[in-house]
Order: structure tokens, then sequence, then C-alpha cells
């Protein structure tokens, strides 16, 4: 396919998310439907696709529109992009544009466009991040790192580096934790490159690793809502650990099995009417379900999906959490709270919720991660009984 070519497949995904597809399933049928699209193609495609998710409100003002076309003519615009080329007509590219549709206005003023968030968070992230909420929310904009995590266990770092440069893989030390690398070249080769299909390395962001990094080491950890297992995983580098993992929902660990074979890692699931007999663990980490505003630029749709009544919802959820993991906590032992939100709400004030609950509870360590070129927005805090 050409450039144009793409710009057009992804107009056309475009409007099928604006007539109320998922991203994801956007793309997947028009992938199903476009066999001679390549897989670099299909790659493209989908960055152009995310690029207007994640810049939504910037790309309809500069595009004077929300049609797929208009959103194509305003990202390329924020993107300095050569529209002249890409809408040329010419080998199943869009066609030239016409009237006024290359007069693009002003920069707007109002925050809620600038920082490309629904009016409703723009509080939200004034009150949680001070003077920091228009750069976390300009950085949301972006394509997140690749960033991967060197499994200690077999290689160090430095050798792992050599390693995957060898496979065409570079990357450049992270200074989130002593295990991460962030991908700096050939991101696409990761999966198919041995280094990762040894369990040498493994996917997973840089600030997702500095919280498992930040906890106490050794003894019996559960990884109570394990989810695939990341952080299961990367808390098992750790030999003195016994790493136990549960989910709500055991289909989630589906993958897990092979993934801690692969590392060479021993992890036990555990389900929820069993919780309690294996216990109680030194450590109990709950990396609870969130807005994953912190991870936006993953998964930019999740910012306009978000609701209030979402919000409440979640934070429910994440007591409830704090409220039954407690319980499995051993005496000395430390509770463990973490989320991939930048919102107050999910983040500081849970942690004050739950202290006021739980008087005989105290905070001994709190900290966020903010969402930058290392790695995503996380928070943290562990609490042990008083």
């Amino acid at each position: 396919m050409t450039p144009g070519a793409r710009v057009a497949a992804a107009i056309e995904i475009l409007e099928d998310i604006r007539a109320g597809q998922a991203a994801e399933q956007a793309l997947t049928r028009w992938a199903r439907r476009s066999r001679f699209a390549g897989s670099k193609d299909r790659a493209a495609i989908r960055d152009h696709v995310f690029d207007v998710l994640r810049c939504r409100p910037l790309a309809a003002h500069y595009g004077r529109g929300e049609t797929g076309r208009a959103l194509m003519l305003g990202l390329l615009h924020l993107q300095d992009g050569q529209i002249d080329a890409l809408f040329s007509g010419e080998g199943h590219a869009p066609a030239p544009p016409e009237g006024t549709e290359l007069d693009f206005p002003a920069p707007p003023d109002d925050r809620a466009t600038r920082w490309c968030l629904p009016e409703w968070l723009v509080p939200l992230f004034a009150t949680a991040l001070g003077d920091g909420a228009g750069d976390t929310a300009r950085a949301l904009q972006s394509r997140a790192p690749v960033s991967l995590r060197v499994n200690l266990a077999r290689i160090d770092r430095g050798a792992a580096q050599a390693l995957l440069a060898e496979q065409g893989v570079e990357t450049a030390l992270n200074p989130a934790t002593d295990a991460a690398l962030t991908v700096t070249k050939g991101e696409r080769r990761i999966r198919n490159a041995p280094a990762y299909a040894d369990g040498l390395v493994e996917l997973q962001d840089a600030a997702s690793q500095a919280v498992v990094a930040a906890l106490p080491g050794g003894g019996r950890v559960l990884d109570y809502c394990a989810g695939g297992g990341g952080k299961a995983l990367a808390l098992a580098m750790d030999p003195a650990r016994v790493v136990l993992a549960h989910d709500i929902d055991p289909r989630r660990m589906s993958d897990l099995p092979a993934r801690a074979a692969r590392a060479g890692a021993s992890i036990r699931q555990v389900g929820t009417e069993d919780l309690a007999q294996a216990g109680p663990y030194d450590v109990v980490l709950c990396d609870a379900p969130c807005s994953g505003s912190g991870a936006w630029r993953r998964a930019a749709e999740g910012k306009w999906t978000l609701t209030p009544d979402r919000l409440a919802d979640l934070t429910a959820i994440q007591d409830g959490i704090l409220d039954a993991a407690c319980g499995l906590v051993a005496p000395g032992g430390t509770l463990a709270f973490a989320t991939c939100s930048v919102l107050r709400e999910e983040n500081e004030d849970r942690s004050a919720a739950f202290l006021a609950r739980h008087p005989e509870w105290a905070c001994g360590f709190e900290r966020r991660f903010p969402v930058d070129a290392a790695g995503d927005g996380f928070y943290t805090a562990h609490f042990k009984r008083v």
C-alpha cells in the first residue's frame, strides 16, 4: 500500500469508530476485509488511528470536523505531515483537499481541547497534578515508549542489550529500575527475537517495573490482582520470594503458566476460595482495576469512554479490594496498593479512605511515577499495621 492508501484506510476505520465500533474491533474488521494489506501496512494504519484517538479534540479543531477525513487532515497538520502528497487522489489515496480544508484555524484557547481531555476531566487533572497537569495531558497525546524488563535471574542488563542488538532490537538504559530497557529501534522485531522467546526479556512498562522494585524483598508474595501476570513475573526474579498469583477472573491468567515457564519462574496460581488457606503473605500487592489514565498513550480510547459514574464504580472496587486484601497480610507484612492512574480520586484519596476505615494501619511509603519518556503514570503506597 502507498502512504496515501494507508491514510485512506485510516479514514475508513475512523468512520467505523465514529459509527460506534470500538477501535480494536474496527481495526480487526478492516484487516479481515483487506487481506492485501501487509504487516507494515497494518502497523502504519494502526499508528494513524491511535494518533488521532490520543489527540482527537485537536485533530477535530484543526480539521474543522469529526469525520475521518477531517480528523486525518487535522492530525497531519499537527504533525507537519505532507498533506499534498498523502491527499493526492492517486493510488487509492484520499482526494485532494478542497475549498477551506487547508484553511487551518488558530490554536484553540480552551484547556479541554489543548489538553485533549473530556471537559469533566480537566479539573480532576488540575487538582491531582497541579502545575504539571498540562505537561501530563500533552504527554498522553504522544506514543508511549516500548519498555523491556530484563530477566536478571538469567542474564544481566548489559548482556541482554548486546544480545538484543544482534537480533535487530536496539535499546537504551531506562532509569526506572536496574532491569528496565527502553527500545529505541526495532520494536516490531521483539516478539520474534530469541531473547524474548527464551524468556530473557519481557515486555513491561518501566514504571510498572518500578512499582515491583519498590516492594520488600523475599518472603511469600501474593499478586492479588494479577491480570496477565506481568508483575508476578517481575516479582519472581527474586529467588528469595515465593510468588502466588490471583485474579477474580482466572481466565486473565491463562497465559501466565507459559510465560512463567519461558522465564524459568515458579508462580503458583490461587483461586479466590483458597486465598486465606494459602496465606498469610508477607506482601500482598493490589494492582487494582482503574481508569488507566496514566497509560492512555497505549489505550487512547479509554479517555473518551471513561465517565463520572464509571470512575465512581472503580473507586468503590478499589476500596473493596483493599478491605479484602488487608486480612491476608501476615503480622509485620506489607499491603501494597498500585494503580496506573494519575487521578487523585483513585490514588491518594483511596489510600486516605483505607486508613480512615482501618486506623490500625499506617502508610510508610507513597510515590507517584509521572507520564514521561521513561514510562507510564503510576501510583503506589505501602501500608503496615501499627
